[in-house]
């Protein structure tokens, strides 16, 4: 009956942590695609920044790759020491003061965002990239004075504006204080117009809620990743509401490029090209 039997390989061929639990070598060698479910190798995801190479399937990267993916080199960032407040002393299954501190020592972050002043094809710009992984790269009071800071520094040292979204939507723990950004944001983008100074908005899987609501779909150019889903209420939202199946594809980027609502839809590793194209046709 030894067929029945799996002999165990001898303990000290396998590293073990302090804690005497066995740990695999391949651990975060791999991820599983969302789009065709095969198994890709994590640094051929790298190298084609996110992209399956078997299905085009965009996955989510961090804020600092994006500013990898868009900027020349080296860049300077601004506003890194910005913490939210806790207003309402807002308490869930933890206190919100507690869900911070956890989430900026997981991810490295202050908040939601990180803003940056760089150079696209050696032009100088302001980029403002949300991390998703930061409480849903949801949009609290740091969020908007970072926004709304680097539209400043784009009108005092004449530069465009690029966002790159990815958000659930306001951060319900600030209340009313998170709904506030929207209208500080899109009075702040009216004066940056005013100023005749390019503003570019990336949307990016998912951009959603309050977010999308405001700036991010206030941009002169408004262009979003393949496949990216994009709205203000979820689709089992809308459809409980309205008692009506929805099209296939509802709210994707392609869906909402057929019908007007976004300028282009491009790959994600042809962005900083397309950006750059674009600002020589807005500032020459």
């Amino acid at each position: 009956m030894s067929w029945f039997k799996r002999d165990k390989p001898p303990e000290e061929k396998l590293p073990k942590v302090d804690n005497g639990e066995r740990r695999v070598k391949t651990e975060g060698l791999w991820q599983k695609c969302k789009g065709c479910r095969q198994i890709v190798w994590k640094k051929e995801l790298d190298a084609t920044w996110g992209v399956c190479s078997k299905c085009g399937t965009h996955s989510q990267i961090d804020a600092l790759a994006r500013l990898k993916l868009l900027l020349d080199g080296d860049y300077q960032r601004h506003d890194a020491g910005l913490r939210s407040a806790d207003p309402l002393g807002f308490v869930d299954r933890q206190p919100y003061s507690s869900k911070l501190q956890a989430t900026q020592q997981a991810t490295s972050l202050s908040d939601a965002l990180v803003s940056a002043t760089g150079c696209l094809d050696g032009r100088p710009i302001q980029v403002c990239a949300m991390a998703y992984s930061f409480i849903g790269g949801s949009m609290g009071s740091v969020v908007g004075e970072m926004i709304a800071r680097a539209i400043e520094r784009a009108i005092e040292q004449h530069t465009p504006l690029v966002i790159v979204s990815a958000s659930g939507g306001a951060r319900m723990q600030e209340g009313a204080v998170s709904l506030m950004q929207m209208a500080k944001i899109s009075a702040a983008l009216m004066r940056l117009d005013e100023a005749r100074l390019p503003y570019i908005s990336v949307l990016t899987d998912p951009t959603t809620g309050g977010v999308t609501a405001s700036y991010a779909m206030l941009g002169d150019l408004n262009i979003a990743e393949p496949g990216a889903l994009i709205g203000f209420a979820g689709p089992r939202v809308i459809e409980q509401t309205i008692r009506q199946k929805l099209p296939e594809g509802f709210q994707r980027a392609e869906f909402l490029l057929k019908h007007g609502m976004l300028d282009a839809v491009v790959p994600r590793p042809e962005l900083k090209s397309y950006i750059s194209k674009a600002l020589k046709f807005f500032v020459g």
